[in-house]
This record gives structure tokens, C-alpha cells and sequence, in this order.
């Protein structure tokens, strides 16, 4: 029978400090699960944001991890203080080899959590990817695209890019270009899309619909319908008004020109 106060063979350590560093870790995960959950259920009744509070929660649960971690060890007799010295040495050969984008992560996380440029849930586009943030941890951020694709992001590009996004403000001016035909009355055309506009029950009577006569291109006089609306409704109103002037420019008579081109061939005489 094995004596649980005498060293195991070739270490020094005892089967009662196993024991209890194992213990030590299994409650000690089981308790972190519970304090994370009970800190994420408490915040989430005050107003901070929900990204807020995800980050705070996964910050926390990292300590706990550590903090039980260093309890395991000490357990089987081995000094923290070396094993925090160890780990520093670690953490500065790290550094040394150019890894440093660790703490560059956790720093930009940090900010983009402070400052709030987004929130969960908001459609931005950063980095040259664009999607619904679904989460920003202590490495990355994620992002949702509308396909259903997650597309995680190192923070430090999130941070250290310009970011735009879509769904922060409570309205939206919707854009639709549409091209006519040289020759085409541009007053009736303007008429016909300002009746459009003012006729949907999503665009907004303030800021005022307008058309703007924007380029006069190769194959047409290119206008533009701007119309304001809450944010929500932005794909519903550009999709009616899209199909909207298309069929009523059809149904009036205005042409919408396609691109072409004339190609004149002229006979070399010999």
C-alpha cells in the first residue's frame, strides 16, 4: 500500500499533493465556471453593453484560471515565485523573438472595449471584412457576415483600422443610381423619381428626399435618388425603390440606356 505522505519515486512530491492539486483544479474550474456566470448574470442587469460585458467576463475568467493554476502548483510544494519568475522568462523569450502581438491583442481589446466604437450586434466593416460583430475577446474580434461566415480578427488590425459602422446611427440616407437616356426630359424624370420617394411609407419627410444629376457618362445621364430612412428599414426601401423607378421609367417611357459602344469601319483603298 502506498503511504500518501511519502514521495513519489524520482519526484518530490507526494501522492496527497497530487491529490490535492488535482482536486484543487477540478473544483477550482468548476468554481470559476460559476463566479464567470454569476459576474456575466449580475453586469448584464446594469446598462453596460453586452460587448462590455462579454470582455469583462472573459478577462476574469483568464485570472481565475491563472489564479488556479498557481494554487495547483503550490499544492504539489513547488514555490510560485519561481513558477512566476519561470513564467515571466517564458513570457520575455517571447518578446525577445518579435511575439509581442499577445499583449498588443490584449491591450487593443482593451481600448476597443473602453471606447466602445461598436457594439454586438452592429454591422461595421473593418480590416477589409465586413459583418455583424458577434463578439470581441482578449485576442480577437469576430465578426458574423451575413452568409452566416464567422471571420475572426486579431485586434490590433481592428484597432488599428478605420472602421465604419452601418447600424450606430438611428437613420440612413439610401442611395440608388439610375441612368438615362441622352434626350430624355430630365424634369419629368426627376418628377417621376421625387413622386417615388415621397409615395414609400418608409422614407423618412425629414431629411427630405431628393435627386441628384450625378455624371454625364458615355451611354447616359446618371441620377441619383437619396432617400432617408431608419436603419432598420435601409435594405427594405433600397430594394423597393430599385425595382420602383425601373418599372415606372418603363411603365412612362424613359429609356434606361445599357452600355454600347459604335464601332465605325472604314475601307482601306488599295
Amino acid at each position: 500500500m502506498v503511504a500518501l505522505d511519502k514521495p513519489l519515486p524520482y519526484l518530490n512530491m507526494t501522492p496527497m499533493q497530487v491529490v490535492t492539486a488535482l482536486v484543487i483544479l477540478i473544483l477550482g474550474w468548476i468554481l470559476t465556471k460559476v463566479i464567470v456566470s454569476s459576474f456575466k448574470h449580475g453586469l448584464r442587469k446594469t446598462k453596460l453593453p453586452e460587448l462590455v460585458v462579454e470582455f469583462l467576463a472573459k478577462f476574469l475568467s483568464m485570472m481565475l484560471y491563472v489564479t488556479v493554476i498557481l494554487l495547483a502548483v503550490r499544492a504539489l510544494g513547488i514555490g510560485v515565485g519561481s513558477v512566476v519568475l519561470g513564467i515571466s522568462a517564458v513570457i520575455g523569450l517571447i518578446l525577445g523573438f518579435g511575439m509581442q502581438d499577445t499583449l498588443t491583442n490584449l491591450a487593443a481589446g482593451v481600448w476597443i472595449t473602453a471606447l466602445r466604437p461598436f457594439d454586438k450586434g452592429e454591422y461595421i466593416s473593418v480590416a477589409g471584412h465586413s459583418g455583424s460583430v458577434h463578439s470581441v475577446g482578449v485576442m480577437a474580434t469576430e465578426l458574423l457576415t451575413p452568409d452566416n461566415v464567422l471571420i475572426t480578427i486579431p485586434n490590433k488590425l481592428v484597432w488599428g483600422s478605420p472602421i465604419a459602422n452601418y447600424t450606430r446611427m438611428p437613420t440612413r440616407r439610401v442611395d440608388v443610381g439610375v441612368g438615362v437616356a441622352y434626350g430624355t426630359n430630365l424634369n419629368r424624370a426627376v418628377k417621376i423619381a421625387m413622386e417615388l420617394m415621397k409615395g414609400h411609407p418608409l422614407v423618412l419627410d425629414s431629411p427630405a428626399p431628393s435627386v441628384g444629376i450625378t455624371t454625364l457618362a458615355d451611354s447616359s445621364i446618371n441620377l441619383q435618388l437619396r432617400a432617408w430612412a431608419k436603419t432598420e428599414d435601409y435594405w427594405t426601401v433600397k430594394g423597393d425603390l430599385t425595382r420602383g423607378i425601373y418599372e415606372l421609367y418603363r411603365e412612362e417611357g424613359i429609356e434606361i440606356p445599357f452600355p454600347q459602344m459604335d464601332v465605325h469601319v472604314r475601307e482601306m483603298s488599295r
